[in-house]
């Protein structure tokens, strides 16, 4: 009930309305009707449709759930631009000082700034722009369109309409164009048969559009239909799609669990759902027989190409440019081809071609030739033949630098060189035999040295190996170490630390030496701790 009446009512009110309100909720009772005469949805919670108390409301009512409060005088109009109010002939006191205006100061002026300013000229008063007040809503301070004028655009939809029509009107007349030219060789005689021609073509044309429509009717299977609001409340839908419903669904040619899998987000099955079945009665082959073949396969290469081409530096995009990336792929094509074709001619021309009809020369099929050769014992061509010489890219028999033969006509010592003048530099001048006998006199006269040099040498005196002590620089050249005499005062040494290191050990009378010999001071100094020494930590 929707009422803020809050009286007193006994059990058996309550219990009547309680009643009342089931029997509306079941729709046996008709639903309670509002102050201005429209049904109150028996659904409604009481928190709902019961008023506030200060509203003091005797009727049902659920003006209190509505927008009650009016809204402000909110206008929809826009600033008039580059309107004027008033054009003075005279500077006014508080005007522009620049322009004269009465509507801004001369920091708000977006007039050029004049050499002497309007205050002072007296002339060329600009007009008063015109101010107005507009208060928007919420809605209309953040649009964004809030006073655009739709027929600033209106220039651009006539010149792509215009467009369109010149098209058109070409279109027609290429049309036109193609039927006098296939027309104008027929005969006078066939003009009965061409107009009965024409009428068949306007019967043909006739067909396409029915056809046309029908598949405009067809399209309306990918519609979906709704319906807000109802009696009965909530919205229903109805969705068709292009499957007609007596075809199998592909996840149900194949019952097994083992069968190929259907994925139900996007409805796919790449896999073949009946792989023993016979190929010429199978409807569905799963989805990758159709990526694999026909206009998919040729447009996975499509895709391949362009981003190959991308990654090699061109400025091709399939999805941003697809037009450009086919055309580009289709030169690609038909490049490729040419340049198969010519490598293949080029092939067959240097190598021949063992597949053709030609027959063989005879001369090579028997290697036998009318050509008369004379030969000489040892092999050599007298007369008819003259001997080719195999040849190379490199150029052959080139003398430089007054060279009588070429480079790597001479070897020695793991090293090319000039036979004429036994030199090992690839760009020397050649010398002749006096060059020659110069190296062999300097080769001689080198050798000569290192003889001379091996004989004057003289080992070198033994050094007589002595160990020295530690303990000091000036050593003299008689000390000699016992050794047992040393292992001793190495451990009275590691005694005498430990004594220092345990005062518990320490006797109560103590006895002095003064006598040190060679072998205590060097076990001293070898037990000693250098504090400078960064191996120290390694010592002991």
């Amino acid at each position: 009930m929707a009422t803020a009446s809050v009286a007193f009512k006994s059990r058996e009110d309550h219990r009547k309305q309680i009643e009342l309100e089931e029997a509306r909720k079941a729709g046996l009772a008709p639903a309670e009707v509002d102050e201005d005469g429209k049904e109150i949805n028996p659904h409604i919670p009481q928190y709902m449709s019961s008023a506030p108390w200060y509203l003091n409301a005797e009727k049902p009512s659920l003006k209190h759930q509505r927008k009650w409060k009016s809204d402000p005088n909110y206008t929809k109009s826009w600033y008039d631009r580059g309107a004027k109010v008033f054009q003075a002939e005279k500077y006014r006191k508080g005007a522009c000082i620049n322009c004269g205006a009465m509507t801004h100061d001369a920091k708000s002026c977006v007039e050029r700034p004049r050499k002497v300013g309007a205050k002072w000229t007296n002339t060329h008063i600009a007009p008063d722009e015109k101010i107005e007040t507009i208060e928007l809503d919420y809605d209309g301070k953040r649009d964004r369109w809030n006073g655009y004028d739709p027929s600033s655009y209106a220039h651009v939809v006539e010149r792509y309409e215009a467009r369109d029509a010149a098209r058109r009107k070409h279109m027609k007349e290429q049309q036109l164009k193609k039927l006098e030219e296939k027309n104008g060789n027929q005969d006078v005689e066939d003009g009965v048969s061409d107009v009965d021609n024409d009428e068949d073509n306007d019967e043909d044309d006739l067909r396409v559009d029915e056809a046309k429509v029908d598949e405009s009717k067809q399209m309306d299977f990918a519609k979906v239909e709704k319906r807000v609001r109802t009696t009965g409340g909530g919205s229903t839908g109805t969705v068709r799609n292009l499957r007609i419903r007596e075809d199998t669904a592909k996840y149900l040619l194949n019952l097994d669990v083992n069968s190929a899998h259907y994925d139900p987000k996007t409805r796919s099955m790449r896999e073949d759902p009946l792989p023993d079945a016979d190929p010429n009665e199978k409807f569905y082959g799963g989805d990758n027989r159709y990526r694999n073949s026909g206009q998919a396969l040729e447009f996975k290469h499509l895709n391949i190409h362009a981003w190959e081409a991308f990654e090699k530096g061109q400025d091709i995009h399939m999805q941003a440019a697809p037009s450009q990336a086919e055309l580009l792929y289709k030169n690609h094509k038909v490049i490729k081809d040419k340049l198969k074709t010519r490598t293949k001619d080029t092939i067959m021309e240097k190598y021949g071609n063992a597949a053709s009809e030609e027959e063989i020369p005879r001369e090579l099929l028997l290697g036998q030739s009318e050509r008369q050769v004379e030969y000489d014992r040892a092999g050599r061509i007298i007369k008819g033949q003259e001997t080719v010489l195999p040849r190379s890219k490199y150029e052959e028999d080139v003398f430089i630098n007054n060279h009588t033969t070429v480079w790597g006509s001479w070897w020695k010592d793991h090293q090319w060189g000039y036979k004429c003048c036994k030199q090992m530099i690839r760009n020397s001048y050649c010398t002749g035999a006096a060059g020659i006998k110069a190296a062999e006199a300097a080769t001689d006269l080198m050798k000569t040295n290192i003889d001379r040099k091996e004989a004057t040498e003289e080992a070198p005196a033994p050094v007589e190996e002595r160990r020295l002590a530690t303990w000091g620089t000036e050593v003299p050249e008689d000390l000699v170490l016992d050794e047992k005499l040393l292992a001793e005062a190495l451990r009275k040494e590691d005694q005498r630390k430990r004594e220092e290191k345990d005062e518990r050990k320490r006797k109560y009378n103590v006895r002095w030496n003064d006598e040190v010999t060679t072998e205590d001071m060097e076990a001293y100094r070898m037990k000693k701790v250098h504090h400078d020494d960064p191996m120290k930590d390694f010592l002991h």
